[in-house]
């Protein structure tokens, strides 16, 4: 039995380039015509689809896949996963409109993210961090207020009450607590009581109980390339290569909270990331024609008429909304001239308000 999600995601891969390229109309037409199957009389009946609503209130927990959700289980991730609202988790009544944007890198660093942060919460910071800058006063523009942090032991965890945490640009083991309790004369210290991976159990346990991921940039595929969790929360796929920094068209393609107010089609300038494997299971935002690039990676083969940049799904209880696009500086700074900015702009603020739940999520 072919999965809904997965045979949505075939569809979008197998449209006439006629209608990828010819905007988000066309392509939302196309998938909507193929995929389109009665809802269920009533949610987590055994249905094949598992849609439905998001729950307001907890429920008790009495089976490894709740009823009605089998077909949206993962068994290489372990989790549900895909366009399943009713697979999410009211489990934090008391959340808060304040996200904590997340920036530490274990390897490259974008210029965008200006020098690294000293320890603690909300480190001062300069006219570099233009990531950081521009995502702080992007959200307060809404009324969400932003903490910052590059501290792995600050990652939100089990009863958080931030409605999303956001990786911006992060890279590597960003989730590791490099060089704690190192002891040259054992090969395990147990009296220390360091807990090395302790982000990587934080960052699980608050998308379990609902929380709200965001991924910007190089934290999709560029980050924590060895651990299955967050290959799925991005969308079961991994950054492989790029080409050149260079002008593309990016083409808009479905109707969201995060893509309203922006064009069918859109200039924009970026790397234009290609993915190994390939994400499945998730709601396709936006791409980019590649007939529109000068040139492209040296390696990989690309995607042909189908390369998506960004997307959304529900995932292990929680909320995951990423977008590949953002390498350039100017792109975070308002006014500045560089293409599709106040789209960029746009999609971003939304994004991140559909995974708090300030806006509809992914539907």
């Amino acid at each position: 039995m072919v999965r809904t999600a997965d045979r949505e995601a075939d569809i979008m891969a197998k449209l006439p380039r006629r209608a990828v390229l010819h905007g988000a109309a066309a392509t939302a037409a196309a998938v909507a015509a193929a995929t389109t199957a009665p809802a269920p009389a009533e949610a987590g009946t055994g249905s094949h689809h598992a849609g439905g609503r998001e729950p307001t209130v907890k429920q008790p927990v009495t089976t490894n896949v709740p009823r009605g959700q089998a077909d949206h289980f993962d068994p290489y991730y372990n989790v549900v996963r895909g366009q399943v609202p009713a697979s999410y988790h009211p489990w934090v009544a008391n959340r808060q409109d304040r996200v904590l944007l997340y920036t530490r890198t274990a390897g490259p660093r974008h210029a965008h993210l200006g020098p690294a942060l000293p320890a603690g919460l909300n480190p001062p910071l300069t006219a570099a961090h233009v990531l950081q800058n521009a995502v702080i006063r992007w959200m307060g523009e809404v009324g969400v207020a932003v903490d910052w942090t590059e501290e792995v032991t600050r990652l939100p965890g089990i009863g958080s009450t931030y409605k999303a945490v956001v990786f911006g640009s992060t890279s590597r083991d960003t989730l590791w607590k490099h060089g704690t309790a190192v002891d040259p004369a054992a090969a395990v210290n147990t009296t220390t009581g360091a807990h090395l991976d302790a982000g990587r159990t934080a960052l699980r346990q608050y998308v379990r109980a609902g929380g709200g991921f965001v991924g910007i940039h190089n934290a999709i595929g560029g980050t924590e390339y060895n651990w299955p969790y967050y290959e799925g929360l991005c969308g079961g796929t991994q950054y492989y290569d790029h080409g050149a920094n260079q002008d593309g068209t990016i083409v808009t393609l479905a109707r969201d909270s995060s893509t309203q107010g922006l064009p069918a089609r859109w200039a924009f300038r970026d790397e234009w990331y290609n993915w190994l494997p390939f994400p499945t299971r998730v709601k396709f935002l936006l791409a980019v024609d590649e007939s529109s690039l000068a040139t492209r990676s040296a390696t990989h083969p690309g995607h042909g008429r189908f390369h998506p940049i960004s997307w959304c799904q529900y995932y292990d209880g929680g909320r995951s909304w990423v977008a590949a696009l953002g390498h350039d500086s100017a792109a975070y700074v308002d006014g500045s001239g560089f293409p599709g900015q106040e789209f960029f702009k746009k999609h971003v603020v939304n994004g991140i308000l559909s995974a708090m739940g300030d806006l509809p999520f992914c539907v």
